[in-house]
């Protein structure tokens, strides 16, 4: 069965890449590596606002992004924790998404910028989120 055409320009695309396979590369290269990938996807949509926090966490604080759609609030929100194992990922490799979920969801996506591994061993990663998650229902009222 042949893939959906909207896959196949994916997996086209990023085979032109020509990229290190994620399997034989160190913590370090992944992350590049999904950078790169990712940045050929764009370009992205463009929302009403965004904005950037500093949400304090145990030991320090992380980034949280705001994505607002357009009209009048106030508007539901969604949590986002951005995919790659807990070693890869972060606010750029996900930008696009969080963009696209806040313009056809019509609601505030907030995208949390947890610390990764193995530099922060777990529990970390998931303490960061909740900890995210709180300012976020904290805040909410914002």
């Amino acid at each position: 069965m042949p893939l959906d055409p909207q896959a196949q320009a994916l997996v086209d695309a990023m085979a032109k890449l020509n990229l290190k396979p994620i399997e034989d590369s160190t913590p370090e290269e992944a992350r590049e590596s999904m950078r790169s990938r990712t940045a050929g996807l764009g370009p992205f949509a463009d929302v009403a606002a965004v904005t950037e926090h500093r949400v304090p966490v145990a030991g320090g604080e992380i980034p949280v992004r705001l994505y607002f759609p357009g009209g009048a609030g106030p508007h539901p929100a969604l949590v986002f924790y951005h995919g790659g194992g807990w070693v890869i990922g972060d606010l750029y490799t996900h930008d696009g998404m969080c963009r696209s979920l806040t313009n056809a969801a019509s609601c505030v996506v907030a995208s949390v910028d947890y610390r990764l591994a193995p530099e922060s061993r777990y529990p970390v990663a998931a303490e960061d989120s909740y900890a995210a998650l709180g300012w976020i229902v904290a805040n909410a009222a914002r």
